[in-house]
Formats: C-alpha cells, sequence, structure tokens
C-alpha cells in the first residue's frame, strides 16, 4: 500500500531545500503558461475584431436584381446563324428593375424560416449631397433602423447621435463621417439632397455614421426606409435589397442558391461576397495557433530539462531511499509528485500573470479613425484558453517528471553509493 503522505512529505522536502532549481522550474512553467494566455487572447481578440468588422456589416444573405446581359440575343432568333462563325460587339445589358418583385411576401417567407434570424429590408438611392456650392455624389440608403441594430449592431458605427434619433425623425438622416466632415455639418444641421432626377429634399442630419472606412464614409448615409422611399417617389412596397441574418453562417451557401432559385433574384452569401477575407482569416488564426503551441512545446522541453537535472542531482538521494526500504515505485512517485507540485503551482501562477497582462492590454487606450468604435486594444477572455494552458502545464510537467524517474526508479543503490 502506498503511503502518499510520507512521499508527498519527502517531494515537499526535497522541492525546499533545493529552492533554487523548483523555483526555476516553477517559473518556466509560469512563464510559459503566461505567455501563451496573453499571446493567445490577444492574438484571437484581434482576429475577432476584424471579422466583426465585416461580418456586422455583410448580410450572411443579400437578395438583388443584378443588371447583366440578355440571355437571348437577338442573334438566336435566326435559327440559320447557329453553326456559323458569329461575332456580337458592343453587347447591352438588359433593361431591369431595380426593385424586388414580391419583396413584402418574401421577407414574411424568410420571417417564418426556422434557420433565419432576421430578415430586413433596404432601399437603395443614388443622390447627390447639397450644400451652398458644394454638391458631391454618394448612397442614401433607406433602412429598418432598429432591426438593423438588432441584427448587425448597428449602433456601433454611429459615432454621434442614436439609432432611436433617426427612427424618431421622419426626415432625419445618419451622415456618412465623410460627408459631415468635408461640408463642416453636424448633428442638428440641414442637408439638401437631391436625386438623379433632380428631385431635391431636405433631411435633418440626427448622426453621424462611421464605418472605418474611408471610401464609404465619403458617400454612405442612412435614412428611414419610408423617407428613402418617398424621395424617389416609390410605393411602400417598393425594395431593392434583402439582408438575411442566419443562426448558422455555415448555412448560407446552400440557402442562397435555393433562395435564389425559388424567386429568381440574385442571392449572394457572405462567403461568396468575403472570400479573400476568408482566407486571411483562415491564415491568421493558423498563424496565432502555430505560436502558441510552439510556446507551449517550448515551456515543455524546459519543464523537462529542469526536472531531468533536478533527479540526476538527488541520485545519492535516491540510493539511500533504495537502502532504507523504499521500492522503486515509490521513488517514481516521489519525483512525480515533486513534478506535478511544480505543474499545479507554476501553471496557475502562469493563468494569474497572463490574465493580468491581458487586462493590462485590454485596457490601453487605441484609438484610430479607422475603427471609431474601438477604445482599448482587443482582448479574447475566452476561458477554453485557461483551461488549455492549465491542462499543458499538468500534461507536460507530468511527461517530464515521469521520463526521467522511471530512470530514477531503476537506479541500482548500491552503484551509487560505491560511486560507480
Amino acid at each position: 500500500m502506498i503511503n502518499w503522505k510520507v512521499i508527498l512529505n519527502i517531494a515537499k522536502t526535497h522541492l525546499v531545500t533545493k529552492s533554487k532549481s523548483t523555483v526555476t522550474a516553477s517559473l518556466g512553467v509560469t512563464f510559459g503558461i503566461g505567455a501563451y494566455i496573453t499571446l493567445v487572447s490577444f492574438m484571437t481578440g484581434v482576429n475577432t475584431m476584424l471579422d466583426d468588422l465585416v461580418l456586422n456589416q455583410t448580410p450572411h444573405i443579400h437578395l438583388y436584381n443584378e443588371i447583366e446581359p440578355s440571355e437571348n440575343q437577338p442573334i438566336l432568333l435566326y435559327p440559320e446563324f447557329e453553326d456559323g462563325l458569329n461575332q456580337v460587339h458592343s453587347i447591352k445589358p438588359k433593361l431591369s428593375q431595380k426593385k424586388i418583385h414580391n419583396a413584402l411576401p418574401i421577407l414574411n417567407y424568410l420571417k417564418e424560416d426556422d434557420n433565419v434570424k432576421g430578415a430586413t429590408p433596404q432601399v437603395r438611392a443614388q443622390i447627390f449631397y447639397l450644400s451652398g456650392s458644394i454638391d458631391l455624389g454618394g448612397n442614401l440608403t433607406g433602412i429598418d433602423v432598429m432591426e438593423e441594430v438588432r441584427l448587425s449592431n448597428f449602433h456601433d458605427y454611429i459615432t454621434e447621435g442614436t439609432p432611436e434619433a433617426l427612427k424618431n425623425t421622419t426626415n432625419g438622416i445618419l451622415l456618412g463621417a465623410g460627408i459631415a466632415k468635408k461640408m463642416s455639418l453636424s448633428i442638428g444641421d440641414r442637408v439638401q439632397i437631391s436625386t438623379v432626377k433632380g428631385t431635391l429634399f431636405p433631411l435633418k442630419i440626427v448622426g453621424i455614421y462611421q464605418s472605418g472606412i474611408a471610401e464609404v464614409d465619403n458617400i454612405q448615409s442612412f435614412a428611414n426606409i419610408n423617407t428613402v422611399q418617398k424621395i424617389l417617389g416609390e410605393a411602400e412596397n417598393y425594395i431593392t435589397d434583402v439582408n438575411v441574418k442566419l443562426y448558422d453562417i455555415e448555412d448560407a451557401p446552400n440557402m442562397a442558391s435555393r433562395l435564389g432559385k425559388q424567386f429568381n433574384i440574385k442571392a449572394m452569401d457572405i462567403k461568396e461576397a468575403n472570400a479573400q477575407f476568408e482566407t486571411g482569416t483562415q491564415i491568421r488564426n493558423l498563424i496565432t495557433y502555430s505560436v502558441s503551441v510552439t510556446l507551449l512545446i517550448v515551456a515543455g522541453f524546459g519543464i523537462y530539462n529542469i526536472l531531468n537535472m533536478l533527479i540526476y542531482e538527488k541520485m545519492k538521494d535516491i540510493a539511500i531511499l533504495k537502502a532504507t526500504g523504499f521500492s522503486g515505485k515509490d521513488v517514481q512517485l516521489i519525483f512525480m509528485s515533486q513534478a506535478m507540485i511544480i505543474g499545479i503551482v507554476g501553471g496557475l501562477t502562469g493563468l494569474l500573470i497572463g490574465f493580468g497582462f491581458s487586462q493590462l492590454i485590454d485596457n490601453l487606450p487605441w484609438e484610430t479613425e479607422a475603427l471609431p468604435t474601438i477604445t482599448t486594444y482587443p482582448i479574447n477572455h475566452n476561458p477554453v484558453f485557461y483551461a488549455i494552458g492549465i491542462s499543458f502545464a499538468l500534461i507536460s510537467t507530468f511527461i517530464a517528471g515521469y521520463l526521467p524517474s522511471n530512470k530514477a526508479k531503476k537506479v541500482d543503490p548500491v552503484k551509487i553509493i560505491r560511486g560507480t
């Protein structure tokens, strides 16, 4: 029967008498785990922030009518030319309406789908911003602002004003930050817009919108969907776009394909719209986890080397223990206990240090015009990282302790005492 009390007391004595080696081994675990927690929390935080910037502004499925060349060209009306070499120049796109046919029934259909988190209608219009002698080309999008807030964190991009202000103001507009700066406009001012047909319409600025993408902020503004319909002189069923958010983003490609065929409409899923971004995200994640795993492996080798030297320094103690009646298994358990104590203490301390550094980084001020709603460096405090950290600390110290202690188990005490 194993006497754990005696074994743990001997392990404790060894650790205390060789305090420098013990502290060094513990610090190896501490800094390895601490560096892992800090690095993976920061890098995944940055990756998540970049993903959210795109995902929040991109619907999982975008339904719209696309202008494209007619599939049935005039030359196809003459079958005698089928087998000939036909050259057709300057093919013009067919005249197609921008509005989505039966948009409201489509919206109702989508909202009843169990896979759909929400579907929001939009009306897009090309306009000119007029202020004195200044006129700038741009886009005005009519939205259901509170649904946009619910589904895509739209409020994160409103740097001045509130979504409720737009909702409650019939002729209100969320003006793009770039436009506001160029025209020296702010909340409470009025801006006059003109459609491509020349219709003038005054709007009151109730907020400033900043996406962080200069090209967007220089042209894009938002108003209530009813307001844009009135500006265009269209009915309430005039919808140019429908944005769909799903519960599971992985369903987007299949559902987009089905909706496109079902409603005879262009349906673009988020993976198709952001193919390059998806590749970049995968590469960033690969780098993040590769560096993190490398840190843990390096820490593991350091722990092994320290414990290996510790056991070789204790060869005479091992010989004495065996000579006084301790079995090889007892000796192995003593050194395994030392390793696990070092792993537990060093691992927990590493978690605390990693958390401390992560909190420090999380509170460091970071302001950039490209990311108006971000005020500090992003950190991902995922409990899984801490579970991985302490698990690796215990596993690595177990392996690092087992290998040399297995050698100690087989030591012949007579040879050690004789010095051979």
